[in-house]
């Protein structure tokens, strides 16, 4: 570690001007950042510490149907009061261990956007709508490759609302370790069509499979995925598994994520 100032500021208006100071960063429940820091791999001057912003926290149901979860709301809590939308329940409640989940926030991870994270695949997968200090951002527009957002410095993720789809279902084949997702797949059933994001397979971050979400559109089976592959190039490779063990992973956690939703 190494000496700098935090603030902790109580309200969202403090935190929004604490972030405006030079070499300021935000940190949610530390569980990305506290590390980096401890291995230097992060060095900012200031931390503005969001824990103390009850704004950004909590659960409600939005006037649209839409699950509305504070930025600030840690795993834990999400687990435990996204009832209306099971499998992002379900998610939140495998993430990590008890002390992760307790003090990491969606808000968080979404702005860290880690290749292997959960979350970002619950947030593409439905199709989800991020809100910030400055605007709302599409799922489809937020996530620009591995640790790569369209936040900008001092922008602060305040809500993500999430259309509850019909059915849905989360499946991770995890690194046992870290508990990240080795791949993680994401399918959610909409009255328009099916959405597919995958989490921990590519070199550029969570992305879509728009082949699976094109057959499942049709026939909402894992029947359908037969003969669907994708190929291990641009895949991560590490010492956990190839690229083309990665794309494998992907159709098998696919099929798991469909017959799960039923």
């Amino acid at each position: 570690m190494y000496a700098f100032e935090i603030d902790r500021p109580n309200t969202l208006a403090d935190a929004v001007k604490a972030l405006g100071a030079e070499e300021a960063q935000a940190l949610g429940g530390g569980q990305t950042l506290i590390p980096a820091l401890k291995q230097r791999l992060a060095s900012p001057a200031r931390l503005v510490a969001l824990s103390g912003v009850a704004e950004i926290k909590g659960i409600c149901t939005g006037d649209d149907g839409a699950l509305c979860i504070g930025g600030g709301t840690t795993h834990a809590d999400v687990a435990a009061g996204a009832g209306a939308y099971p499998a992002l329940a379900a998610l939140a409640a495998n993430i990590g261990d008890p002390a992760v989940r307790n003090r990491g926030t969606i808000g968080g991870s979404l702005a860290n956007n880690d290749p292997s994270a959960c979350y970002p695949a619950a947030v593409l997968g439905s199709g989800a709508t991020v809100v910030t200090t400055n605007r709302q951002i599409a799922a489809d527009d937020f996530f620009e490759g591995m640790f790569t957002t369209t936040l900008e410095d001092g922008e602060i993720i305040t809500e993500v609302r999430f259309p509850v789809p019909e059915a849905a279902s989360y499946q991770k084949f995890e690194q046992p370790a870290s508990r990240f997702a080795l791949v993680g797949v994401f399918v959610a059933r909409f009255a328009d069509g099916v959405r597919v994001a995958v989490t921990g397979a590519s070199e550029e971050g969570v992305f879509r499979w728009s082949e699976a979400e094109a057959a499942l559109s049709k026939d909402f089976a894992p029947a359908a995925l037969e003969g669907l592959s994708l190929s291990g190039d641009g895949m991560i490779s590490d010492l956990h598994g190839s690229g083309d063990y990665r794309a494998h992973l992907v159709a098998v956690m696919t099929r798991r994520a469909v017959a799960a939703a039923g």
